[in-house]
């Protein structure tokens, strides 16, 4: 969980709203603008990661504020989604961030 809070703290700009256990968490909600996300270590294996999408204004910008405080890129290299933003046929601007749990933030802007 320590990684995880650290990740989506330090990294990805996601703030702590609730916490069962501030000294050792096992179930934490974290929001983020418009959205909120909800960590758990409870689960275990019964869930197999998951993906949000999140919608942010400038996505250029942003991959490069996350990149600057250590984002690490090179789990996916053949993914050209994880290596920074990308035109998508669907009408949007789009970068991943998979996390070392394996769940994939989506992070998007439409294309004008």
């Amino acid at each position: 969980m320590g990684a995880a809070i650290r990740h989506y703290t330090q990294v990805l700009d996601f703030v702590i709203l609730w916490s069962d256990e501030p000294a050792t968490p096992t179930l934490m909600d974290l929001g983020h603008e418009e959205i909120e996300l909800q960590v758990t270590t409870g689960e275990s294996d019964r869930l197999f990661c998951a993906v949000v999408n999140v919608y942010v204004d400038d996505v250029d910008s942003r991959f490069a504020t996350y990149k600057a405080r250590g984002l690490n890129t090179s789990a996916k290299p053949q993914s050209p989604v994880h290596q920074g933003p990308v035109d998508q046929s669907w009408g949007r601007r789009e970068f991943y961030v998979t996390d070392a749990d394996g769940n994939t933030l989506r992070f998007s802007q439409p294309i004008n």
